[in-house]
């Protein structure tokens, strides 16, 4: 019987806990879909202690000290550019076969992507690869468990439910109070962090978690701390998801739900380029545009006219999520990269 492939894993938490959320799912996906012996080494293991309370399949391991020791794996998988540690690759080296090694990209739709996915780099006496999720063909696609089933579709009758998940985002204040003024009775399902704390400030009073709120059409209810198999069914059962980043951005897609992402804020306005990108690939409807750039903070925005629109996103998402899909999920499309290597 063949030995599993062992595979390691780095990630090193930036900040707003999005680089782990993509790792545990990419290293449980490995482990649980593909037989993969993972580690999972991550510089802040505490929070995959929520995002993932049964750990099935990972072994995750404190990333700390000079990995003296460590022997390395057959597949290397630094993530976000997360710089592996001196002697590990040492370790890397001292293998009779080298590992396949890749640098897991952060997600983008530029038109630059597919050209650059799965070039070489020399680096250290080893080859590392660069691997980049993507949206068409030609790149790595985008994680989804292969029993990710799309829920039905939704009506949108009655109260409308929304998740709200952002970084610090100064529209914020505006679009709650163009729900509580509208005529339509929305609920809000408020995630915990930085969303909860500005609903906070807006309500000018306590929020704590399980807290539910009433302010004119809005009704405002404020989440705990959720593991990531619970913050997919919140998605599913919304009928509009507000998302940022890369974790979410991607499962409110495979939620087939209308939504509004809120790019990765970078320095010299960097996202918002990532932003007009996955724009061009999603949609040419310019009330839904508008309602993006704002959100992301150019230009107004406009509840009213995109709110006209969500039956029209809502009846399309179901063919977006399959457009995505059609080239391989990005844990099947790393370990074939991966195979051909090996």
């Amino acid at each position: 019987m063949a030995m599993p492939i062992r595979c390691d894993i780095f990630c090193a938490v930036i900040d707003n806990l999005g680089d782990a959320g993509v790792c545990w799912r990419l290293a449980h996906q490995l482990a649980v879909e593909f037989g993969w012996r993972v580690r999972l080494w991550i510089d802040d293991p505490a929070p995959i202690g929520w995002m993932a309370p049964d750990r099935q399949g990972v072994e995750v391991c404190g990333w700390s000290g000079d990995f003296a020791g460590v022997e390395a794996a057959d597949v290397v998988i630094e993530s976000f550019a997360c710089m592996l540690p001196a002697r590990y690759i040492e370790a890397m080296r001292a293998r009779a076969r080298p590992p396949v090694w890749l640098n897991l990209e952060y997600l983008s739709a530029e038109d630059w992507v597919a050209g650059c996915h799965g070039l070489p780099s020399p680096q250290a006496g080893l080859q590392k690869f660069f691997f980049f999720p993507g949206f068409v063909p030609g790149t790595g696609g985008l994680l989804r468990e292969r029993d990710r089933a799309v829920p039905p579709a939704p009506t949108l009758t009655g109260a409308l439910e929304v998740s709200l998940f952002c970084y610090e985002n100064p529209r914020l204040p505006a679009l709650l109070a163009a729900w509580r003024d509208g005529g339509q009775p929305i609920h809000c399902h408020v995630c915990d962090g930085l969303p909860r704390q500005q609903v906070e400030r807006w309500l000018g009073a306590t929020f704590p978690a399980n807290a539910i709120v009433e302010r004119g059409s809005l009704t405002l209810a404020a989440l705990p701390f959720l593991p990531q198999t619970g913050y997919d069914a919140l998605l599913d059962r919304c009928h509009l998801n507000f998302v940022r980043g890369e974790d979410s951005f991607v499962r409110a897609q495979w939620a087939a739900r209308p939504f509004v992402w809120q790019a990765y804020p970078q320095a010299g306005h960097a996202h918002l380029a990532k932003l007009a990108a996955f724009l061009d690939l999603y949609t040419d409807d310019a009330a839904v545009r508008d309602f993006f750039l704002a959100w992301n903070g150019v230009g107004t925005l406009d509840w009213p006219a995109f709110m006209e629109r969500l039956p029209a996103l809502a009846a399309r998402a179901p063919a977006w999520a399959r457009q995505i899909a059609a080239h391989g999920d990005l844990a099947t499309n790393l370990v074939k990269f991966c195979l051909a290597r090996l």
